[in-house]
């Protein structure tokens, strides 16, 4: 008996321009998931859920832009996964709704995005709410629809984001509780393998610290970020610890593990950082330099990203639009007349 593929959903927030983080911890083993034969593959770019955390609208455009052309630069098969842009499923906000009708504030108000929100303004001894948007609280239901939509099986999600997986299936179970066993409960997916790179001052790399490697600089550009690592004060010839390395643990990022061993014994040699950083050059362009010529091609023909986003919605829409119906008959939002309407005349 054939095995039904593993649905698998992974989305991407269109706020900003991907670096090497992004394409080390999600999209590159994203990418190699989805060729997993085993496994049904759904890819979005989470343009409504920008708009809580950007007010920006040509960021959000130019994000877009940027993150659709990264993941089929990357390697992303368009044709053997479902790629689309949130925005372009109207049935997500629909089913949005329905879930907000099960969801309780309670569940919500423990949400961490808000809770932080919270906290921080108490501490500045300001109203608990201020400048928090409806937005911001319902932004768990509207990544529920995401996940509920496609009857995710497996979400791939760091540990900082569990809770809304939890979240999603406390949603769901309320659903079914009321009108059927309809919504599949998703499992979150954490892979402790996945690498978390440092940025440049030696802090997780992300766009909040302002302190990224975009993923498709230009030859010079890396070189002068590369150069820019922080790195400790040890002379050429002093042994140097790898494991308290930024500059080692991206290395290692993009090595193999016998390149790996070879330079954290050249560390124990005392490898100039200089040196160290330009194998670090080498590897990152030998993986990026690839990629880099797709990603300007796609960056100069929106039209054909476009193309490839409006084929995934039609592609979407062809499960969105029969199963929304089945959830809205469900809540009993159905065409008068209709028998499950008759019988309860």
């Amino acid at each position: 008996m054939t095995q039904s593929p593993v649905r698998v959903l992974t989305g991407i927030t269109t706020t900003g321009t991907p670096h090497l983080g992004n394409y080390v911890g999600a999209v590159r083993p994203a990418i190699q998931a989805s060729k997993d034969p085993g496994t049904q593959s759904y890819y979005f770019l989470a343009d409504y859920h920008a708009l809580i955390k950007c007010d920006d609208p040509q960021r959000i455009q130019r994000s877009t832009l940027e993150i659709a052309a990264t993941w089929l630069a990357a390697g992303l098969d368009p044709e053997h996964v479902t790629f689309y842009r949130q925005s372009d499923i109207p049935e997500i906000p629909e089913l949005m709704w329905l879930l907000t009708c099960v969801s309780g504030k309670g569940l919500l108000n423990r949400a961490h995005a808000y809770k932080a929100s919270v906290d921080k303004n108490l501490a500045a001894s300001q109203d608990p709410d201020a400048d928090v948007t409806a937005g911001l609280f319902m932004y768990p239901v509207l990544m529920a629809a995401d996940i509920l939509m496609f009857q995710a099986q497996q979400v791939p999600v760091g540990r900082d984001q569990l809770q809304h997986i939890e979240m999603a299936r406390d949603i769901a179970s309320s659903f079914n509780h009321l009108y059927g066993e309809h919504l599949v409960l998703p499992q979150a997916l954490i892979d402790e393998q996945v690498s978390t790179l440092p940025g440049l001052d030696g802090r997780k790399m992300s766009k909040s610290y302002n302190n990224t490697i975009p993923l498709f600089s230009s030859s010079a550009q890396l070189r002068k970020l590369i150069q820019g690592l922080v790195t400790d004060s040890k002379a050429p010839g002093e042994p140097k610890d790898p494991e308290n390395s930024s500059l080692f643990q991206i290395y290692q990022a993009f090595a193999s593990t016998q390149e790996s061993l070879a330079l954290r014994q050249a560390y124990a040699q005392g490898i100039a950082w200089g040196e160290a950083k330009a194998l670090l050059l080498d590897k990152v362009e030998a993986a990026v330099a690839p990629m880099r010529d797709h990603y300007q091609q796609l960056l100069a023909n929106p039209k054909q990203l476009e193309d490839i986003l409006q084929a995934g919605a039609a592609k979407a829409r062809r499960w969105t639009v029969p199963y929304l119906k089945t959830l809205r008959e469900a809540a009993g939002l159905r065409p008068l007349g209709s028998s499950q309407a008759a019988s309860h005349a």
